[in-house]
């Protein structure tokens, strides 16, 4: 049962169905092989039509995607960087997981204003009176 199950943090849930994978040839390192074998993989998640999303997680998710993410919310994840299909699978699963991690993330607490205090408004305006002045007696000096 864990295995057709894909839990990242928040409660999103995904499960193997809702995955498809397709392995293309890759660019990457491979010799002669990379001619042969299809060792790369293309991953889609359907986002927009997830169940086991929320409303919140589903629009992080497509967001934080970027270019991954098609028009209809399809994300699609390419995986070459190893020479065999399983471990471009993981890759690319542990890719969809760390992003489905990171929309699932609640944004951090709006940031409080504040003025500064009396004493540090006083403090650094005798400071800029200080280096005015220095400033000024850097000047050439009057012969009297």
């Amino acid at each position: 049962m864990a295995q057709d199950r894909i839990i990242a943090i928040g409660g999103a849930v995904v499960t193997e169905d809702e995955l498809e994978e397709s392995f293309i040839r890759s660019s990457g390192p491979g010799g002669q092989n990379v001619n042969k074998v299809a060792t790369a993989v293309q991953l889609r998640f359907d986002a927009r039509n997830a169940p086991g999303l929320s409303d919140y997680v589903r629009e992080r998710l497509i967001r934080f995607a970027g270019q991954r993410a098609t028009k209809d919310g399809v994300i699609v994840i390419e995986a070459a960087r190893f020479r065999t299909q399983e471990q471009n699978r993981a890759d690319a699963r542990s890719r969809l997981i760390a992003l489905l991690a990171r929309a699932a993330e609640p944004p951090p607490p709006p940031r409080k204003k504040t003025k500064p205090s009396k004493g540090a408004v006083e403090r650094r305006l005798k400071a800029k009176a200080g280096r005015s002045t220095v400033k000024k007696l850097r000047g050439r000096i009057d012969s009297d």
